[in-house]
């Protein structure tokens, strides 16, 4: 690995824990403890804001950024896979965004690496079948983000209808069928939604907050997977 390189991975360590030890670092890059202390030197001698001290860990402060420069061949394998299914089967917002990511990633990397990133040879089929759904999926997903709670018209697969007031709180794809994990005020519990079976949409203006008991922390908890949800999904709600 070539130094330039190394640096890079040291920092995208750090980035991804709280605290890192140098023997961690040494482990991962199958590299030297003391190759480990002389590059973290470098690195906080040219600016990179790093704390810490041999035998205790590092840390790398919050704010500093690197630009993608520097990517695997699969790392731009799973960025293009990545952003070519959510062309494919998000909605058009979402679908745009991805569109406009690969874009910008491929205007900031070198040359070698924009050539091989235009050429990759992973697809995703627009022809595929995803159940329909009545509403902009974009506004659920501004919902989650801005917990805001939503109202709408819900059929289970008994074909009992009623109305539902749900603080949204994930959205996961289970081909062909997208499913809302939401905290119902109906049932005052989680409960998981098809959106296929979701009719008369409304974003609401009402905002929640997080509670204990109510998250999406607490749903996870109780649901160890969103495959076990997704399941329960497809006889689900009552």
């Amino acid at each position: 690995m070539r130094r330039a390189d190394r640096l890079f991975e040291i920092i995208q360590i750090l980035r991804r824990k709280p605290t890192v030890r140098a023997q961690d670092i040494a482990e991962a890059l199958e590299i030297s403890e003391r190759t480990v202390y002389r590059d973290i030197r470098d690195l906080m001698a040219s600016g990179v804001p790093i704390e810490g001290e041999a035998g205790v860990g590092y840390v790398l402060r919050a704010g500093f950024d690197l630009p993608p420069l520097m990517f695997k061949e699969s790392e731009i394998e799973a960025l293009v896979l990545g952003a070519r299914i959510v062309e494919s089967w998000a909605d058009r917002e979402l679908s745009a965004a991805a569109t406009d990511a690969i874009a910008k990633i491929e205007a900031v990397i070198p040359e070698r690496l924009r050539g091989y990133m235009a050429s990759t040879a992973l697809l995703a089929p627009s022809l595929h079948f995803m159940e329909p759904i009545s509403f902009d999926l974009a506004d659920l997903r501004r919902a989650v983000r801005s917990q805001r709670k939503v109202h709408f018209a819900y059929t289970d697969v008994l074909g009992q209808g009623s109305e539902r007031t749900v603080r949204p709180l994930s959205l996961a794809y289970f081909g062909p069928v997208w499913v809302l994990a939401a905290w119902c005020e109906l049932r005052t519990d989680f409960r998981t939604f098809r959106l296929d079976r979701i009719e008369g949409f409304v974003l609401l203006d009402e905002h929640f907050r997080a509670e204990a008991g109510k998250t999406l922390h607490d749903f996870l908890k109780r649901n160890d997977t969103w495959t076990r949800s997704a399941l329960n999904a497809y006889g689900e709600d009552s």
